[in-house]
């Protein structure tokens, strides 16, 4: 049963998770920018200590984990978790090679490559209002970034782009397998990232500052924003979820602004409304429509 059928208090906190998920997350080219070091020492430290916490969590938990059933089960588990760490590596390395806006602007397709994966392997049906919403988001971002488009260094597009991908599969095997434990998960991604990274790193040679951001990423904005964002998957359409990393869109470069200095230009405050208010649209008529399909069963 899909979430536009089902309970719309569901829903609901699906919308929430989702929101703050990408909010934490929203952070992340910030806090990138501020350890100021090598892109594969960042995936390094932040694959591990991403591993680190979310291990703790689940031991200090003492609650049995609900370990995959099935062979068919573990290669998903297998395949979310490797998709993850490359979605890790590919974000910090994109943001290391061209603007922060590039990437987030390219990220934005996730929901187009989320929708056509939902159709191909789980053969779910994409509502109109969500394609619409879409489109209109994505028209937004174009908005925003027009001037830089024609700026963006190839291999950080490329990353960008390969990342958009790579975020639409997980999250819809993640909306294909609910019943996966989210927690392993993550920390099995963490591991993907550090292991990736692990032969360009020079993890031992930075600054204090450098090693006090990069705990902050992984240890505590990382693992939430991620735990955040693959739950909402139990609750809304993979599409639907890939929507709100728009937000990102909007967010990552304002948070660069204001710590950083970078000015942002009159069009995204403009785009980023429209997006934002797209986004809430979208999900205030899906919820809508579920009161409404549920009153009608009753």
């Amino acid at each position: 049963m899909s979430p536009a059928s089902g309970n719309p208090d569901l829903r609901r906190n699906g919308i929430l998770i989702a929101s703050a998920g990408v909010l934490v997350l929203s952070f992340d080219a910030l806090l990138i920018r501020l350890a100021a070091t090598s892109e594969w020492n960042v995936v390094f430290w932040r694959g591990w200590l991403m591993m680190l916490s979310i291990t703790c969590v689940i031991l200090a938990s003492r609650r049995p984990v609900a370990w995959p059933q099935g062979m068919r089960r573990w290669c998903a588990a297998a395949a979310i978790s490797v998709l993850y760490g490359f979605t890790a590596t590919l974000f910090v390395y994109s943001v290391s090679h061209t603007h922060v806006a590039n990437t987030v602007v390219i990220l934005a397709s996730a929901p187009l490559f989320a929708a056509l994966f939902s159709w191909l392997l789980l053969r779910e049906r994409i509502a109109r209002r969500t394609l619409v919403a879409i489109a209109v988001a994505i028209a937004g971002v174009v908005f925003i970034f027009v001037d830089a488009l024609g700026a963006l260094r190839w291999r950080g597009d490329l990353a960008a782009l390969v990342l958009a991908v790579t975020m639409g599969g997980a999250l819809t095997l993640l909306r294909r397998f609910p019943e996966l434990p989210r927690l392993p998960l993550i920390a099995a991604s963490g591991a993907v990232a550090g292991l990736i990274a692990l032969p360009l790193a020079q993890p031992l040679s930075l600054t204090p500052e450098s090693y006090f951001w990069l705990a902050v990423m992984g240890l505590v904005q990382i693992p939430l924003a991620t735990g955040l964002v693959m739950t909402a998957t139990r609750h809304l359409p993979s599409p639907e979820v890939g929507l709100f990393l728009l937000i990102e869109t909007v967010l990552g470069p304002l948070w660069v602004w204001l710590v950083i200095g970078e000015a942002v230009p009159r069009n995204t405050l403009l785009g980023g409304v429209l997006i934002i208010g797209t986004i809430a649209l979208n999900s205030w008529l899906a919820l809508r429509a579920v009161r409404r399909a549920t009153r009608r069963a009753g």
